[in-house]
């Protein structure tokens, strides 16, 4: 995929009536177009007022006009930003008047796909721009901005350059066997690699968490009727978000509730009380209940702590973590309030708040969260955890191979591909295929 040629144009504000709206162009007619719009065009990155003007002649609006010279701009391309009040008629009668003077509507991420192309920032930093627009709290805002500012980027480089170190050293050591010194066989490549492998799964461990702030936690609560799950995402919500009675049932769908667990952003699924039944509603509850179970990252199976016949924990086909809850703590004696010795239950009030705050610990611990944590993270997605996991799987193999037998070949093999996985991340190595879905999520004027 290559540059383009032609000049584009959007709304760069969200969809909507304000105070003030941006239309943006980018490309080599950039400036011309402008002119055309607004007339004369003032110094570059310099903010005049100017009226803009469709074909005809006809006044839009009147307003700022700000224009970047490329290649420092934001795509790499002349840009030029017009600030006009923010009414939806007016700015796409802008766009118009842009698209009559030669321009063309923008695709969805289409910015910051130029921005990429021009090496104005690398693939990862290009998305934590869409990370850093959609963040749910400021903790993820703040992780986003440091993917932005490339912190996430740095540390996939230097582990990226390290593996292409290791695969000149031990190629070396291949193309020159006669050397004094056998290099596969004396123990540092295998310890180079081992450290490789160690600071993969540390970059992992933290690229886990910056999926979690972009995505969102999807936590799935669980349990028979009446066991007070809607009481306890209530309660976790700390509003009345689901309807609570005591008929059991109530709960037939799937309830969504958003809420920030230690800056990180979690959806709350309330979902129908498992057990069999007649009733065809309840079944499909119960239904859609399992299925949100199998896309949770974590599930909290809620039980009632003062019926004695509450069900063990559900066997589930999949590796989602879960967390016994018994709630209705505030309904059993003092002298039965603590769980029993050697058993991974917590015991909660949902009426009254008790042992909430040990929940949420809990939940963080599950996560692999630190709530106390100095304020390092960086934004990840699905894709770049599965990539790093791909690039460990890799110098696994290799370093099992070099221990085992001393195979140089077959650990620079394995290098090579392990390098290759990690430049998928910041688009060193991607496809067009790859580059088209990232940026089809993005926000038109992005």
């Amino acid at each position: 995929m290559t540059p383009s040629s032609d000049t584009i144009v959007a709304i760069a504000t969200p969809p909507g009536r304000g105070g003030v709206g941006v239309v943006r162009l980018s490309g080599p007619e950039a400036f011309t177009i402008a002119e055309q719009l607004t007339g004369t065009l003032p110094e570059i990155r310099t903010a005049a007022l100017r009226q803009f003007r469709d074909d005809s002649g006809e006044v839009i609006d009147s307003g700022l006009l700000i224009r970047f010279a490329g290649p420092r701009s934001f795509t790499g391309e002349d840009v030029v930003e017009i600030q006009g009040h923010g009414s939806p008629v007016v700015l796409e009668w802008v766009v118009t008047a842009a698209v009559a003077a030669g321009a063309r509507r923008a695709g969805p991420g289409e910015f910051s796909q130029r921005a990429f192309l021009n090496d104005r920032m690398d693939l990862a930093q290009a998305e934590a721009v869409a990370d850093l627009i959609s963040a749910a709290s400021q903790k993820a805002a703040r992780a986003a901005h440091r993917s932005l500012e490339g912190e996430f980027s740095k540390a996939v480089d230097d582990l990226h350059d390290a593996l292409v170190a290791l695969r000149v050293w031990v190629e070396a050591a291949l193309d020159f066997p006669d050397e004094d010194v056998d290099f596969l066989a004396d123990g540092q490549v295998a310890e180079r690699t081992t450290a490789l492998k160690d600071q993969l799964s540390a970059l992992i461990d933290r690229a886990g968490t910056g999926r979690l702030l972009t995505d969102g936690v999807r936590i799935a609560i669980i349990g028979p009727p009446n066991a007070g799950k809607s009481s306890l995402l209530n309660a976790l919500a700390a509003r009345d978000a689901a309807i609570v009675t005591d008929i059991p049932g109530t709960t037939r769908d799937v309830l969504r509730e958003t809420i920030t667990l230690a800056g990180m952003p979690v959806v709350l699924s309330d979902t129908a009380g498992l057990r069999d039944t007649d009733d065809q509603v309840e079944i499909e509850g119960v239904r859609r209940a399992r299925r949100e179970m199998q896309s949770a990252d974590l599930i909290l199976h809620v039980v009632d702590a003062s019926d004695p016949t509450t069900p063990a924990m559900p066997d589930l086909a999949s590796a989602v973590p879960m967390i016994r809850v018994e709630n209705k703590l505030d309904l059993i004696g003092q002298e039965t309030r603590q769980p029993p010795e050697g058993t991974d239950t917590l015991r909660v009030s949902a009426l009254t708040g008790e042992g909430l705050d040990r929940l949420e610990s809990r939940v963080l611990e599950s996560l692999g969260v630190n709530a106390d944590a100095s304020g390092g993270e960086f934004s990840a997605r699905q894709r770049h955890v599965d990539a790093l996991n791909l690039a460990l799987a890799h110098v696994e193999a290799g370093e099992a191979e070099i221990r085992a037998s001393g195979s140089g070949e077959l650990l620079a093999e394995e290098l090579k591909m392990a390098a290759s996985a990690l430049g998928d991340i910041t688009g060193h190595i991607s496809s067009d295929e790859l580059l088209g879905a990232i940026f089809s999520s993005f926000c038109i004027g992005k």
